[in-house]
């Protein structure tokens, strides 16, 4: 098993994991529910260290693919700074969903801000991930590049 199969096996848990605790989180602030908050705190972590693992894998994965044909070093770029801000973003998330988990189990009268601040957060890091995400399917999915070739066939009538 090597880095690109290890990278293809964690890549999608950041950015899933980011919907379902936004969503979940939604929900937490709308029930003003700590429990569910918490819940969403947890995701958010588990994104935050699944971050952690994919940037740790994506180099290997780049050297391996980065000379195949069609992919090339300007896809893989593109990829790479999107997802080098998401982890960034997810990182901080990760923290300060500690904290917010904190100051919920000690009921401290910051707990709501602090999950309103992580909700922005999560928001901005919604548009990163989908920009990572993006440009990821992008290095191995040509039909999905805005560049891409439209190829249509013609049929052609052979004669006998």
């Amino acid at each position: 098993m090597n880095d690109a199969h290890l990278h293809l096996m964690v890549n999608h848990f950041p950015i899933v994991g980011l919907i379902f605790g936004f969503g979940i989180l939604i929900s937490g602030l709308y029930f003003r529910n700590n429990g569910i908050k918490n819940t969403a705190y947890s995701v958010f972590l588990v994104a935050a260290i699944a971050a952690f693992l994919s940037m740790y894998t994506g180099e290997g994965a780049e050297e391996l693919v980065e000379d195949m044909p069609s992919i090339g070093h300007q896809i893989i770029h593109e990829h790479e700074e999107y997802a080098e801000k998401l982890a960034l973003i997810l990182y901080a998330m990760g923290l300060l969903s500690v904290y917010g988990f904190y100051l919920n189990i000690k009921t401290h009268t910051r707990a709501r801000l602090i999950s309103i601040i992580v909700l922005v957060i999560a928001g901005i890091a919604l548009v990163f991930a989908l920009k990572t995400g993006e440009t990821g399917g992008e290095v191995r999915h040509t039909e999905i590049r805005e560049t891409s070739v439209k190829i249509i066939p013609i049929e052609k009538e052979y004669e006998k």
